[in-house]
């Protein structure tokens, strides 16, 4: 309104002052029917929107009495300066004087009206915005917004997505640093708060923002505090409880997503102070359904955490195959290390998409009409070309565990009906008795040096020139929930389960472990993880293909000296690994070994704080632990280096915890007999929700039933999470006994004993065993030291 006021004052002032051309007159009098229709279209649309239903049609009515009351005094106002013997263009400049002191009326009466107008053109031209759940904020009447914090512009990205009058909570700090926005801040009735603040000053911030509901305000709280510099969700504080005590306004939890590595972020620790894409920067908001005003700050929380799931679901619809985007990265980095291993092998990006291009179109004369493809390779470039070029096929590509049983092997082929299995003689010799198909092997040594010059030229133009649908093609359409791999679990009874692992599972997977590492090109992963194992499969074979940096390869993860060789000569960044093998590195390794390492990650057993802390001090760097399953695709949480930025420390790990969840995952401790969320700090079944949970076990709907229920994945694990959301995982459900009505946990009992020890390697095993009196009791199994 505002805008097109102004907009009159000047097209109609020009005409009367200039005397334009025909030409010009036209120009400004289309110039003076923009402003007009900028006002009155707006005005007319409110006045309907903010009339009661019950009294609109009087409403509509007075306005429309009020319209024509000022046509007829316009009327007057013309025959006055007719009387006076004004020209045409005289009574223009009169009638701009006129609008001019209307305009200014209306800017002094709705001044946040033009700021919110100037800032939905500001955050439309950089942001493409995507709006969710609008229909959860209330048409009119209060309400609190209680937000993710990711990026400076998160404020104006809110103000963007409503048409109602938004009161922010400001932190005062920022309110301080920004003097030169100040007069704007006071516009929008900004609320500057501080947790330092003295008494009088916190209780006067809180009773300003409850004032401001009480009038019927949406108001915004960033509950974090602070920016996250991380990625992660930082602990929600409480202040908001206050606000709202005794009241009956709704909380709307609200995530932003895709807003964390733009300008004004802090992005991996640092500041982002340029626009990162050409065109416009996609980000969606997420409005949650209404909580109810005695929600505590980890229950918004949590509905905040899940809300980051939902905008991973948003995004299966555009998703591309996994192995599009490998083309795509391939394509951007040509030239650059791709994959090697420790046989001296190495393929720049370019040569891998070739070799992988040529090695699915043999593929495809060899396997026509199977379902799956089998795969019984190490970690090797061999491994990672098989597994590349089925990926392309449009198949779903099964790793068999060649460490399983004779009948645990057996029973994944049958389950999966495996015709054909890729495999090396080289590798075949050390496990002569795996039962095999007979007739169904293809030798990788034989594929690939079968291929000739003319083969090998058309998939290196097919690599760089085909359309990425061309080479990835899917037969009757590509869906996001579509098979990419099976993986078996190892499972402690019965039959090996296959986990069907989908194209979205794996790209959410990787896109929020690419959110919490500062991957670069100049990266190099050391991988000796096996391709059958999940971290080994998404962790160092599609992460770092998808996000355009080296890996080197090792088959035998137990051979510490060589993996030591491979991180000095490749000057690795990262190390993949489980604690048994960082004890086995920090007997072989020396500390100029292992110099260039940023990151060492280690899951599938839990970190000895002595281990983890004897590795620090010798290589300087300390082991970031994680948590996930399988059937997670399958890291869920991860320990991260501390971050220090702008005057804010943000912790990202805790001694014994395996540390936060990723970005788009949520997870909850939940009572295991009743199902009811447990408070942070008490243990409990740790259930998780996100785009990584599995479709399901193959072929058995029977188990994936059992373990989910309503998107949340039954980890069968104790856990406990702090108020700042880290995670410390217990134990196993069935390693707990119930001795005298308590719940007593193996685990825990170990690791007392491992500390009056003083051993950082596994020496005991706590256990329980059948009695008759008491029903169970605990016995130590323990190792001669």
């Amino acid at each position: 309104v505002p805008v097109g006021a102004a907009l009159l004052t000047v097209t109609v002032g020009l005409l009367g002052m200039l005397h334009p051309t025909l030409y010009g007159a036209y120009a400004l009098v289309f110039g003076t029917g923009v402003g007009a229709g900028l006002f009155i279209v707006p005005v007319d649309s409110f006045v309907q929107f903010a009339a009661p239903p019950r009294q609109r049609g009087a409403v509509l009515a007075a306005a429309g009495f009020l319209g024509w009351l000022g046509v007829i005094v316009a009327s007057g106002l013309i025959l006055l300066c007719t009387r006076l013997r004004l020209d045409a263009g005289a009574m223009l400049v009169v009638l701009a004087a006129l609008t001019l002191s209307l305009t200014i009326w209306a800017l002094r009466a709705l001044p946040d009206f033009l700021v919110r107008f100037a800032v939905l053109v500001l955050t439309r031209t950089l942001y493409r915005i995507r709006i969710r759940g609008l229909e959860n904020v209330p048409l009119d009447g209060p309400g609190l917004l209680v937000c993710n914090h990711v990026s400076y512009a998160d404020a104006l990205l809110l103000l963007a997505t409503q048409q109602r009058r938004l009161r922010f909570i400001m932190a005062r700090d920022m309110f301080a640093k920004l003097r030169g926005l100040r007069p704007l801040f006071q516009l929008g009735g900004v609320i500057p708060i501080a947790t330092d603040d003295a008494p009088r000053e916190l209780v006067r911030a809180l009773r300003a923002a409850r004032a401001a509901l009480d009038a019927g305000y949406l108001v915004v709280i960033f509950a974090e505090g602070a920016l996250t510099r991380t990625g992660n969700l930082r602990e929600f504080r409480r202040g908001f409880e206050h606000i709202l005590k005794g009241s009956n306004y709704p909380i709307i939890p609200v995530h932003i997503g895709g807003a964390w590595g733009s300008l004004a972020s802090y992005y991996h620790g640092q500041l982002v102070r340029r626009w990162g894409t050409l065109g416009r920067y996609p980000v969606t908001v997420q409005f949650g359904a209404p909580l109810p005003s005695a929600a505590t700050a980890p229950d918004v929380r949590a509905a905040v955490m899940e809300l980051s799931c939902d905008y991973f679901a948003d995004r299966k619809a555009r998703r591309r195959p996994l192995g599009a985007e490998f083309i795509r990265t391939a394509r951007r980095n040509w030239g650059q290390p791709a994959i090697g291993d420790s046989s001296g092998r190495r393929l720049t990006f370019g040569a891998t998409l070739t070799a992988a291009v040529a090695l699915a179109h043999k593929l495809r004369k060899l396997a026509a009409g199977a379902e799956r493809i089998g795969l019984l390779l190490p970690a090797s470039t061999g491994g990672a070309l098989a597994n590349l070029a089925v990926t392309l096929l449009g198949k779903p590509a099964v790793n068999l565990n060649f460490t399983a049983s004779r009948e645990a092997f057996a029973s994944a082929i049958r389950q999966c009906g495996l015709r054909h299995i890729i495999t090396a003689r080289a590798f075949l010799e050390k496990f002569p008795d795996l039962p095999l198909p007979a007739g169904g092997l293809l030798y990788i040594e034989d594929l690939l040096a079968g291929l000739t010059g003319g083969e090998k030229l058309r998939a290196g133009l097919a690599a760089r020139l085909l359309p990425r649908r061309w080479l990835a093609a899917f037969p009757g359409g590509f869906d996001a929930d579509r098979v990419a791999a099976i993986i078996f679990s190892s499972g402690s009874t019965g039959e090996p389960k296959g986990v069907m692992l989908s194209h979205h599972n794996i790209l959410s997977n990787i896109e929020s472990l690419r959110a919490v590492f500062s991957a670069a090109p100049r990266d190099n992963l050391c991988a000796a993880l096996p391709l059958f194992h999940s971290l080994g499969y998404t962790g160092t074979l599609w992460f770092p293909m998808l996000c355009g940096f080296a890996v080197v390869y090792h088959p035998n993860p137990l051979e510490g000296g060589i993996i030591a060789q491979l991180v000095r000569e490749h000057r690795a960044t990262m190390l993949f690994a489980t604690p048994g093998f960082l004890m086995i590195y920090l007997r072989k390794a020396s500390k100029e070994d292992f110099a260039s390492l940023r990151y060492v990650v280690c899951g599938a057993e839990k970190l000895n704080p002595r281990l983890a802390a004897a590795f620090e001090e010798k290589f300087g760097i300390r082991p970031l632990e994680g948590y996930g399953a399988t059937e997670l695709a399958p890291v869920a949480t991860l320990s991260l280096p501390h971050v220090a930025a702008g005057g804010v420390f943000q912790a990202g790990w805790k001694e014994s915890s395996v540390g936060l969840p990723l970005p788009g995952v949520a997870l909850k401790v939940v009572d295991p007999d009743t199902g009811a969320v447990l408070p942070p700090g008490q243990p409990g079944l740790l259930l998780v929700r996100g785009p990584n949970v599995m479709l399901g076990y193959l072929g058995r709907p029977d188990l994936t039933a059992e373990v989910l229920r309503d998107g949340w994945y039954n980890t069968g694990d104790i856990a406990r999470m702090d108020a700042d959301g880290f995670v410390s995982i217990t134990d196993r459900l069935s390693r707990f006994s119930k001795l005298g009505g308590e719940m007593v946990p193996h685990g825990a009992i170990e690791e007392e004993l491992q500390r009056g020890l003083g051993l950082s390697a596994q020496a005991v095993a706590v256990t329980a065993v059948p009695d008759e009196k008491r029903g169970e009791k605990l016995v130590v199994l323990h190792t001669p030291e």
